[in-house]
């Protein structure tokens, strides 16, 4: 059984399938019907009306209607549109079993508990008769699919068949006058329309449901004796084909299915069975836990059924649909009714090769599952569920296409899966021990190979690869070397489709599609709500996929779509240009032309390819929001400008694309506020002064404009300004004019006439108006302010303009391809441009209506009461026109127009891009400032992963690497690289790499002072200086190998130096551990130390010994100590002396973990003896030894990193990658 959809709800105890469309009617036990759409798996609507349980529920064929009875004695139909019920039909006695719509007529027929049927019509509303006869429930009542009968189970173990054939008459024809008398006799003696036909007489109980075959005489009913029996008639007798027994109970439901010659029935023993209709045996069972089974239905197209339960129910198949194929180039090899068959798709010839082997088994599923196909050996490999999962391998003849007679025996195997993975190879999977045989055509096994996950399935990768499918991922396998090449995590992944070129793979899954590459690197993710069928990659890379209703396509970024909408689902098995060959569920050929518009263009724009982008504009129909927000998204919005009408949103895409023609045109048609003032801060950004300066006269924004004119130094047009806010009494604008302007004289009357006369006065006296002052100290008297005494007042008035500001300049560069596609708006929105952006705009600044004036332009505004100026001259030019020879003739030339186009010169790459691009170095890297890729360096070489002790030192790197010019105060600072080994005779376009603050040299002189600690037994500061050596290494450059072999062999000493120091330290912490203090001494002793530390080290070790009573031990110390020479007496005397009083006591008071016969080096992070032979795990970077436990721990030793981490080793020369 293969599910498609459960619920889970109250009981079900009725089921309907819509014809057409992915829904399914179920009617609870709790009063509720409810409506799903079992493709999507979502409820869409409940009706609950009913008062009770609900026992039946029908889908009208062809209106959206559908009708239902329950206990509530109710017969309601309802429309599924409107979301109510129509009306209610009243008639039966008790709980109505069953309903059911005629395929033709407008009739319903209800089976009652009240031990009668009846039938309605539901156009008139009325009962048109009652069938009598049975004598107990009558528990189902269906029509025949074709013919005027009925037939009817009930409790009375009877099954009635009725012949309704007088109804039909009457109903075609009812102006008969015979059948008016014969209606009459109806009315008074109980009518005649439906006559029984047969009884059917078999059960020894109660019959729960009886049903025709959709095309042949038979009936198949089941009842409470647990047993389905089978009935064929003719046309004067019925009779008791065979019985069919297996159920543990009642039997609920019994159905033919439409398209096998199968019947499933269900039933309170908690389970459906599947039984073969000509041989009369079982075929299947399928059991639920906890829930009995009530109903049955079956789709009446497709190839589905539903079953209802205690607790909800299911929507399955019994047998996959999906026909096994294998394309290869031109051709596909394909299964279908037995039969291998072969089409080709150029000319579309489909002809049967050779006839497939039966099963033995009788149950479904036993079909081919897979095919695989060798071109090269015209061999087919069919893999079915037969015996658990199996293959056949056919070797087609060249000489048998189209005939389809010639037969031969395939050869078999058992196996999960089986692909050809060359030639003459194919791999089969054995499941049980989980590896992969190889084998010849001679079916004969060549070569076995685990395989290195717990695969369930194998896919041909390529040839000699597998893809191999566990649960939760895939991987790629090389069978000739035994690897694994790719691996990548997916949901369950059900098949697999490789491009032409075999780059690239989709993985399809139940509800999503991963992409990879051939080596299984994740390019993207596509997730469906509805289960994906298949699919095919066309010539450019795109992959076209099917789902349960929907054709689609899925870009290589990952974009998807639809392209259209489907009936029913599909198999597609090749892409060639605009059209998609397909597979249906009937196993047949077909092709649909489909429309690759919007994929092709989104996938020309992804690609860069604007000529074709060019193209599709001009030539297609591309339009809707769907594909302007698409292009929006991606950044073109001045393409998506091609696509629209509406002006709001032309303008929005021209200031997103910084079109200001085409915004300033769209603003004028849309003349709102809101859109000038958007305008006028686009052009703002651009430097565009003059479209600024229009749509703020457009709006009436006089603040912003005399700002405008402030700031481009437009003088002229900000004295218009002043008078402008003159005329229209605006006190406050004509005094921030005045200021802008600089006018002090002008400012004192504006205060004065505003009745500020003090402010006025001050302001006269301050700037030394002395007449203006003293008229208005006269005028205030005593009232007039006293200034401030002993303070110097200072100038504030804006800076002359040298130069009136326009438009910023603006490189000329070449224009882009989308341009051309706009001149016919670019040319308008031109020439409106020249209107309002004129130089001298006050001629038509629209202004408000001031004191009855009307809007018109400054001048108009300043005639009254202006005086002219003294200079200004009477008559003007006085041109005349010339008689000039007509104006085609003379060529326009732009004003603008250049002799040769700019185009902007290509921004060079940033210095230390070069720097990062060149090396493989971690200290330039990081003197690049490109700490991301020298940690990823440092990880790689040295297996560094903490790098918080190398940050400083990172910095310090980038910080020296850079210099920094101030040019001149209002400049932003400039970075200059400061290069390694630079002279004057370097060429000015070759870089050389950054200079580095670290170099050996610095590290000697630490190594030095370290030892000096060390010596003077400073040694948290000798640890300190160690440390830091360590720390500064990876981060160093020198330029031979020989100096790359002395970096190396400085790590060896001070790694050295930096394990003693720390078991040194640690000894001294320890005070109540007298043996533990003992062995960290001695340890300390097998360091690779100077000389000189080593006679200390052992010196004290032979101490420490003596006074812990470990003579012996004590004893080996003193004769490695006079062994070495020592220069200094007291030490070689402090020897000899411990040597003569070991002599007489040649013992150890305690056992220490110490034995200096057997040669060891000493765990970084536990402090104990690893002694030749034993297992050990190193640092990748300073190679001190740790026991295996502290693999994966931080190195104890270096501080920085990870231990028994893979490393490639130490890069610190250009010299080492030459």
């Amino acid at each position: 059984m293969l599910t498609k959809f459960e619920t889970k709800s109250n009981r079900v105890k009725g089921l309907s399938f819509h014809n057409k469309r992915p829904w399914i009617l179920t009617s609870l036990h709790s009063g509720v019907i409810q409506l799903w759409d079992y493709r999507m798996g979502t409820l869409i609507d409940r009706f609950d009306e009913h008062d009770g349980p609900v026992r039946c529920v029908h889908f009208h064929k062809s209106q959206p209607l559908f009708v239902s009875g329950g206990d509530d004695y109710k017969i309601k139909v309802w429309n599924y549109k409107l979301h109510r019920c129509l009306f209610t039909l009243l008639g039966h006695l008790d709980y109505i079993r069953t309903v059911q719509f005629h395929h033709e007529y407008p009739w319903i027929v209800s089976a009652s508990d009240d031990q009668t049927i009846r039938i309605w019509n539901w156009q008139s509303r009325t009962c048109i008769s009652v069938l009598t006869g049975h004598n107990h429930y009558v528990m189902c009542a269906s029509f025949h699919p074709k013919d005027d009968l009925v037939v009817s189970a009930s409790l009375d173990q009877t099954i009635r068949v009725w012949d309704i054939g007088a109804l039909r008459k009457k109903t075609v024809s009812p102006a008969d006058d015979i059948l008016r008398l014969s209606q009459m006799n109806t009315d008074l003696f109980g009518g005649v329309d439906a006559v029984i036909k047969y009884v059917l007489e078999g059960h020894d109980r109660g019959v729960n449901w009886a049903a025709f075959h959709p095309t042949l005489p038979l009936i198949v009913s089941g009842a409470d004796d647990r047993q389905v029996k089978l009935w064929r008639m003719n046309d004067t007798k019925a009779w008791e084909v065979d019985t069919l027994r297996g159920h543990m109970n009642n039997v609920s439901c019994v159905i033919f299915h439409a398209k096998h010659d199968i019947i499933v029935s269900n039933s309170e023993d908690k389970s459906i069975r599947v039984w073969d209709a000509t041989k009369r045996t079982g075929i299947q069972t399928f059991r639920r836990e906890h829930d009995r089974f009530w109903i049955l239905a079956a789709h009446p197209e497709l190839n589905l059924l539903a079953a209802g339960h205690d607790s909800g129910m299911i929507v399955f198949k019994l047998e996959r649909e999906r026909p096994a194929f294998s394309v290869s180039a031109d051709t596909m090899f394909y299964a279908r009714d037995r039969f291998l068959r072969f089409y080709e798709f150029s000319t579309q010839r489909d002809v049967q090769v050779i006839p497939i082997r039966r099963s033995g088994s009788t149950s479904p599923n036993q079909g081919p599952r897979t095919l695989s196909y060798s071109p090269t050996e015209n061999a087919v490999l069919l893999c079915s569920d037969v015996d658990g999962g199996s293959y056949e391998l056919y070797i087609v003849p060249k000489d048998s296409f189209g005939r389809g007679d010639a037969t031969q025996e395939a050869k078999r195997g058992v196996g999960g899966s089986a692909v050809f993975v060359a030639r003459n190879r194919f791999a089969v999977l054995d499941k049980s021990s989980n590896q992969v045989l190889v084998k010849n055509l001679k079916n004969e096994i060549v070569k076995k190979s685990a395989l290195p996950i717990a695969t369930d399935a194998i896919f041909y990768a390529g040839t000699g690869n597998l893809l191999c499918r566990a649960d939760d991922r895939v991987v790629i396998f090389d069978l000739q070397q035994r690897m694994v090449l790719g691996d990548l995590q997916t949901p369950f992944m059900k098949y697999a489709v490789w491009s032409n070129d075999m780059e690239t793979v989709a993985l399809l899954s139940k509800h999503m599609i991963v992409i990879a590459s051939k080596r299984l690197v994740h390019q993207c993710t596509l997730h469906e709500t509805i289960r994906v069928k298949s699919g095919a990659w066309d010539e450019n890379g795109v992959f076209i996929y099917t789902t349960l209703n929907h054709i689609k396509y899925c870009l290589p970024n990952g974009d998807s779509g639809i392209i259209r909408t489907l009936d029913v689902p599909i198999y597609i098995t090749k892409v060639a240009g605009n059209t998609i060959f397909f597979l249906d569920r009937d196993g047949k050929n077909k092709a649909i032309i489909i429309d690759a518009t919007e994929y092709s263009f989104k996938l020309s724009l992804m690609r860069k390819r604007y000529d074709h982008v060019m193209n599709m504009i001009r030539s297609s129909q591309l339009v809707g929001q769907a594909m302007i927000a698409y292009l929006q998204q991606k950044g073109f919005p001045e393409v998506a400008l091609h696509f629209v009408k509406d002006e709001k949103t032309r303008f929005n895409l021209a200031l997103e694309s910084g079109n200001i023609q085409t915004a300033v045109a769209s603003a004028k048609e849309i003349d709102e506020k809101d859109h000038w003032y958007r305008l006028g801060v686009e052009a703002l950004r651009q430097g565009n002064v003059g479209i600024v300066e229009y749509a703020y006269q457009r709006t009436k924004n006089f603040e912003r404009l005399s700002f405008l004119y402030l700031i481009s130094g437009n003088i002229d047009k900000l004295s218009k300004m002043l008078k402008i806010a003159e005329v229209k009494n605006d006190i406050m604008g004509q005094f921030h004019n005045a200021l802008y302007l600089g006018d002090v004289r002008e400012r004192v009357k504006i205060l004065e006439n505003a009745g500020h006369l003090p402010l006025a006065y001050i302001t006269a006296s301050v700037h030394g108006i002395h007449d203006v002052a003293e008229r208005l100290a006269a005028e205030l008297g005593d009232d007039a302010p006293s200034l401030p005494g002993g303070k110097v007042p200072s100038l504030l008035l804006p800076p002359a303009p040298i130069l009136c500001g326009g438009d910023w300049p603006l490189l000329n560069i070449s224009r882009g391809i989308f341009d051309s596609g706009m001149d016919n708006i670019s040319t308008g929105a031109a020439d409106e441009e020249e209107d309002g952006g004129d130089g001298d705009w006050g001629d038509d600044l629209d202004i408000a209506d001031v004191d009855g004036l009307e809007n018109g332009f400054a001048a108009a505004v300043l005639e009254d009461g202006e005086a002219p100026e003294e200079n200004e001259e009477d008559g003007g030019w006085e041109l005349e026109d010339l008689e000039l020879p007509p104006e085609e003739n003379t060529p326009r030339n732009s004003v603008n127009a250049r002799s040769s186009v700019f185009v902007a010169p290509t921004a060079g790459m940033p210095v230390s891009q070069i720097w990062v691009q060149r090396s493989s170095l971690a200290a330039e890297h990081a003197a690049a400032g490109n700490f991301n890729t020298a940690m990823r360096l440092l990880n790689r070489q040295l297996g560094i992963k903490n790098f918080s002790p190398l940050k400083p030192m990172f910095l310090d790197l980038h910080a020296g690497s850079h210099s920094y010019l101030l040019a001149f105060s209002s400049a932003p600072v400039i970075s200059v690289a400061v290069e390694r080994g630079w002279n004057d005779t370097a060429s000015p376009n070759v870089r050389g790499p950054p200079a580095l603050v670290f170099n050996f040299s610095q590290l000697e002189e630490k190594l030095k002072a370290g030892y000096r600690a060390t010596t003077n037994g400073k040694f948290t500061e000798a640890l300190r200086l160690f440390l830091s050596i360590l720390h500064t290494i990876p981060l160093i450059v020198v330029e031979s190998r020989r100096e790359v072999d002395e970096v190396k062999e400085l790590i060896i000493i001070v790694k050295e130096y930096v394990l003693g120091l720390k078991m040194e330290l640690k000894r001294r912490e320890i005070r109540n551990d007298p043996v533990r203090q003992q062995e960290l001494a001695a340890y300390f002793t097998h360091c690779n130390l100077q000389m000189p530390h080593l006679r200390l080290a052992l010196l004290n070790a032979m101490t420490v010994c003596y006074k812990g009573k470990n003579l012996s031990t004590a004893a080996s110390f003193a004769r490695r100590l006079l062994e070495t020479n020592p220069s200094m007496e007291n030490q070689a005397k402090a020897a000899r002396q411990v040597l003569q009083a070991t002599e007489r006591n040649m013992t150890d008071a305690s056992q220490l973990n110490y034995d200096f016969r057997n040669p060891f080096s000493v765990c970084g992070a536990t402090y104990v003896p690893i002694y030749r032979g034993q297992k050990d795990v190193s640092c990748p970077y300073c190679g001190t030894h740790f026991v295996p436990s502290q693999e994966g721990q931080i190195c104890n030793v270096c501080e920085v990193s990870v231990v028994g981490a893979d490393a490639s080793g130490l890069l610190c020369s250009p010299s080492q990658i030459r």
